[in-house]
């Protein structure tokens, strides 16, 4: 996407988002680039964290910004929250659906490496965070080097959480490892916040038993 000439920013980066839609509706139509200009950041950024999924990075930008239109074309002020989250809610969503539909990732994402080493919220608004792979050997006696030695042992252990894991806590993984917290997952997959934690406690509480076997 082009960037906006400078006197454009300008005229409207005083203005809330909000706003701004009220007024494209109303026929200003520079502002639909405008909004998506100033997004395309969390779109890169988004594109990023799902990269791990297994999809390309350039097709979840481009997915990404067709989520960012839908925003954009969606957002209800009287119903929505505030557009940020909004879009956020409709960009993840989109890329994570493309990401689903595509045959190019394996059901589990657990051979990446980076993906057990990734950095997740454990609570929202708790400021607690550890590395997912040391969360596994929470309550193990096993030094979480010794966890994953190499590859094969990456493969048998996917192996194992495919076959355990439900659905729902497959998709609830795949979104974790991405660094969501329970909350994002939850308005992501269009499921109440209570059934995704209990979700999540409960694949936490699969993969200690397989790599405790």
């Amino acid at each position: 996407m082009q960037e906006f000439p400078s006197e454009m920013i300008k005229k409207y980066q005083n203005e809330t988002d909000e706003m701004l839609i009220e007024r494209l509706r109303d026929g200003e139509r520079d502002i639909m680039d405008y909004i998506m200009n100033k997004y395309k950041n969390l779109v890169r950024s988004k594109a990023k964290s799902m990269y791990i999924l297994g999809a390309d990075t350039e097709d979840l930008i481009q997915e990404g910004m067709i989520g960012l239109f839908k925003a954009i074309r969606d957002y209800d002020a009287g119903r929505d929250a505030s557009f940020f989250t909004f879009a956020e809610l409709c960009i993840s969503r989109q890329m994570y659906t493309a990401v689903q539909a595509s045959n190019r990732k394996k059901h589990m994402p657990l051979n990446s490496y980076i993906s057990l080493y990734a950095t997740n919220e454990l609570r929202d608004g708790a400021g607690e965070s550890e590395e997912f792979i040391n969360f596994l050997a929470f309550e193990t006696q096993k030094d979480p080097e010794q966890l994953l030695i190499d590859k094969e042992n990456v493969l048998l252990l996917e192996k194992k959480i495919e076959e355990e894991l439900s659905a729902f806590e497959k998709q609830v993984l795949d979104l974790y490892l991405t660094g969501m917290t329970y909350s994002q997952i939850a308005r992501v997959l269009g499921r109440d916040e209570k059934s995704t934690d209990n979700a999540l406690h409960r694949l936490k509480a699969k993969i200690r038993k397989a790599i405790d076997r």
